[in-house]
């Protein structure tokens, strides 16, 4: 595929865009999971979602770190996304710990396969950096780990974090189509053959569920 936009301003103004809503994707789960370490049912698991967060940091100083390198202001770049992730966090509050593993884990993997699709219209030192912060890393392993331990050790857990599994997928969905939608994401920037406009809504988000139900069937539960 050729990487070689067809209209240099549009493309820099997607990479902008790709770069901010990432950059405050990992800085708001980076408060998120700070905050959601208070359900911990014992110190160890506080030290441990304590520990993801800071890798969500991480992550962010990375994303600020590539903006800055391009000339651009992080703060600009993320301020558009704010609202449209705030508001996704407030309805999507978890209830206890168990639904803030969930939520966590979908958000992760999500997010993961979303920034990996779009990345493909990316130039390949993005789609490295993209790859290099969305990889099934330790982290995600981690937090599987745990839903399949608590899942073992109360199975009536299945049938409520099934729904709430469910329901943050729908929120997910709905959020990566507006931000496909409103940003351009990702059609006709490349000068390859990308596909038209529906793409986001259509292809995308049929593979963004069949991943999903797949990670969900692999901890015993329905997609």
């Amino acid at each position: 595929m050729s990487t070689s936009p067809a209209d240099p301003a549009r493309y820099n103004s997607f990479l902008r865009d790709l770069l901010g809503v990432m950059a405050y994707g990992e800085l708001s789960a980076f408060e998120r999971l700070s905050s959601d370490a208070r359900y911990s049912p014992t110190l160890h698991d506080r030290a441990v979602l304590a520990g993801i967060a800071v890798v969500e940091f991480q992550h962010y100083e990375l994303v600020r770190a590539r903006l800055e390198e391009m000339g651009l202001d992080a703060e600009a770049a993320m301020l558009p996304f704010q609202p449209a992730v705030d508001h996704f966090h407030e309805r999507t509050r978890p209830a206890d710990w168990y639904e803030s593993l969930m939520k966590a884990y979908v958000i992760d993997t999500v997010s993961a396969d979303f920034y990996r699709a779009v990345a493909r219209h990316a130039d390949a030192g993005t789609r490295e950096l993209v790859e290099r912060i969305h990889s099934d890393d330790e982290s995600t392993a981690v937090l599987r780990e745990l839903l399949r331990t608590a899942l073992a050790a109360d199975p009536r857990l299945a049938s409520r974090l099934s729904l709430w599994a469910r329901r943050l997928l729908g929120e997910a969905l709905t959020q990566a189509q507006r931000v496909s939608f409103e940003h351009a994401f990702p059609a006709g920037l490349t000068g390859a053959d990308d596909g038209g406009p529906g793409e986001p809504a259509g292809e995308m988000t049929a593979g963004l569920v069949t991943s999903h139900s797949r990670r969900m069937t692999q901890l015993g539960l329905t997609g």
